[in-house]
């Protein structure tokens, strides 16, 4: 009897570890489905344009460059932080002077890859927003737009990196062109993950665990706001389609969203659909960061959105394949030495 029982364990035993690392199944489905709700983020190839070069290169120093501001202390990447995938891990974004943003800081890493900014989508684009930045009363805090480039045009370095990157313009330092290269460089700022090695045919990119969570991401209709290639930021919802978004994230004061942009009942409670790209690292969440913990944040949107009871099973594989969606943090993504004033400092 012990034969037999020997010979059935040691096939037993083969057979798993034949099978170990063998393709999931229904991997080869999940892969079609997957392609059907998302793109895989396309890295440009590299720049030979001399100008686009050049603007670029401004973008990242503009980017980092805080004597823009009103107290000197605040750039674009105040609020962008590396170590946290290019959010700054607060509820609401601090600005000038202490001051307190309305909204939640998304990262700016895949930001290019949103069809509008900002949550309530009132900047049309990088460029758009990067320019209207620098008069937010608690972003740069600028009067005017003259106020902020005669800071610039103070640093004499920039006149002429100005001009290299806007050849022509007779007056090249202005807030357009700061909008211009402050895009340029953002547009560089692209993460792809495994997620993306997935999408691209490689089924081993991600875990038995991860694509559970992709599985249950599809097909309980997560996919249909997060799709496209951010997993989201393409199209505006309705937070709360099925429950009160408030009541389930504790705020007392509920945002309106859109409608205060638009001055259109239809919009009531109306934000841009968040990228999840790097989500697992961008903690807290939603538009007024009212929620520190992704499980919570998932089962909140399973709750408000879809009308679902996501059980711990669910929501950890969910959240599984949301930590596949974080990508390295780009090379460039580090301030350059900055630019001397007209004193030399």
């Amino acid at each position: 009897m012990r034969a037999p029982s020997f010979f059935i364990a040691l096939v037993s035993l083969l057979f798993i570890a034949a099978t170990a690392h063998a393709e999931p199944p229904n991997a080869k489905t999940l892969l079609e489905d997957a392609k059907q709700n998302f793109q895989p983020i396309v890295i440009p190839p590299p720049i030979n344009d001399s100008v686009t070069a050049a603007r670029i290169e401004l973008g990242r120093r503009l980017f980092f460059e805080n004597r823009v501001s009103m107290d000197g202390n605040v750039s674009c990447a105040h609020c962008h932080l590396p170590d946290k995938q290019a959010s700054d891990g607060l509820p609401k974004a601090i600005g000038v002077f202490g001051k307190e943003n309305p909204r939640n800081a998304p990262s700016i890493f895949n930001a290019a890859l949103n069809f509008k900014q900002h949550w309530r989508g009132e900047r049309e684009s990088l460029e758009d927003q990067a320019e209207k930045s620098l008069l937010g009363p608690a972003s740069f805090g600028n009067p005017d737009q003259a106020t902020a480039m005669s800071k610039l045009k103070a640093v004499p370095a920039y006149v002429g990196a100005f001009a290299k990157a806007f050849p022509g313009d007779q007056d090249p330092i202005n807030s357009k062109n700061w909008g211009v290269a402050v895009g340029a460089f953002e547009r560089t700022l692209l993460t792809p993950s495994k997620f993306d090695a997935f999408l691209a045919g490689d089924a081993s990119a991600l875990t038995t665990q991860e694509q559970a969570g992709l599985r249950k991401f599809i097909d309980l209709g997560c996919a249909s706001c997060h799709n496209g290639a951010g997993v989201g930021g393409n199209s505006f919802q309705k937070f709360g389609v099925v429950s009160d978004y408030w009541k389930a994230t504790g705020v007392t004061t509920p945002d309106k969203g859109r409608a205060d942009v638009t001055k259109n009942d239809a919009d009531l409670y109306v934000f841009k659909v968040a990228s999840l790209r790097n989500v697992a690292n961008t903690a807290p969440y939603f538009h007024d960061g009212s929620v520190d913990n992704l499980t919570k944040a998932v089962k909140i949107m399973g709750k408000t959105q879809l009308g679902q009871d996501l059980s711990e099973r669910d929501a950890a594989d969910i959240v599984a394949f949301l930590g596949a969606l974080t990508g390295p943090v780009p090379a460039k993504y580090a301030p350059p030495e900055p630019y001397p004033d007209a004193q030399g400092k």
